[in-house]
């Protein structure tokens, strides 16, 4: 670390230094507030997520024993994802993705020619996927919050911990020495003054 210089000149720019670092900290802390709230929101969402995934998974689950091998290749194809459709929202400064909607390929099979079930488990596996994109959309996003909280987190303890003190040390360092030297030079014209003064008492007797 470079030795601060100990003149009147460096005594305003680290003061200035200081009211700068007091100033820009509070909005670090209220975006790392912010972040943890998304952040915090992000999981919870997730959770809730899985939870509905979860579910829908057990209903689709009760089709599986209709399907035979030629039934089951319709379905993988009637549920071929075309498209995750997501746009991007700014939150604390920074972009993250938000789900949209998700577009399936087009049908290659005839309603005619499948059982009834059939299209209420095309629902069901399409609703599964659907939730499944939310999540991987909700994840991708939470990650990018975590991202800068961490970023953000850094600083504010960088200047809490280091710039903050290390200003208002230096700060201090000068004024003692700036306060030891005007002290100092007092002391030394009280001096000469006293020399001046016997000096002319001398002179006049």
């Amino acid at each position: 670390m470079a030795q601060v210089k100990l003149t009147k000149t460096q005594l305003r720019i680290e003061q200035v230094k200081l009211g700068r670092l007091r100033k820009y900290l509070p909005t670090l802390q209220l975006k790392k507030a912010l972040l943890q709230i998304e952040v915090n929101q992000a999981q919870s969402e997730i959770e809730q997520l899985l939870s509905e995934f979860s579910i829908a998974e057990e209903r689709v689950s009760q089709y599986a024993s209709l399907f035979t091998e030629q039934r089951a290749t319709d379905l993988f194809a009637a549920v071929a994802i075309k498209e995750v459709e997501r746009v991007q929202e700014n939150i604390a400064g920074i972009d993250v993705p938000y789900f949209k909607g998700i577009t399936f390929e087009p049908p290659s099979y005839s309603l005619f020619d499948t059982p009834v079930w059939f299209e209420s488990a095309i629902l069901g596996v399409k609703h599964l996927v659907t939730i499944r994109e939310k999540i991987r959309v909700v994840e991708e996003k939470k990650q990018a919050l975590e991202k800068e909280l961490k970023e953000v987190s850094i600083r504010v303890n960088l200047f809490e911990k280091i710039l903050i003190p290390r200003a208002l040390f230096d700060i201090k360092k000068i004024k003692i020495f700036l306060g030891d030297q005007q002290l100092a030079a007092v002391s030394q014209a009280k001096v000469a003054k006293k020399k001046i003064l016997q000096r002319n008492a001398r002179n006049a007797s």
